[in-house]
């Protein structure tokens, strides 16, 4: 079986290769190098958001929350 190296393009066999799914150990350690000097990022703004939304209305069925809003 035969995949794309993500570097360079190469087509490299998949079994029994070191560096895979990279054609080369030097492939592996450019894509590492990458990671390391910020040139890949994964962006987290929209993770942030979501957990702040979902603190929010954990606080809405606190049971303070759910009493205050009943008048009680």
């Amino acid at each position: 079986m035969f995949v794309i190296c993500p570097n360079c393009g190469k087509y490299t066999v998949f079994k029994d290769n070191p560096w895979r799914p990279f054609c080369s150990k030097a492939c592996k350690v450019l894509d590492l190098w990458n990671w390391l000097n910020g040139v890949y990022s994964i962006k987290i703004e929209e993770v942030e958001e979501s957990i702040k939304i979902k603190e929010v209305n954990n606080d809405k069925n606190d049971s303070m929350w759910c009493s205050r809003k009943n008048g009680q």
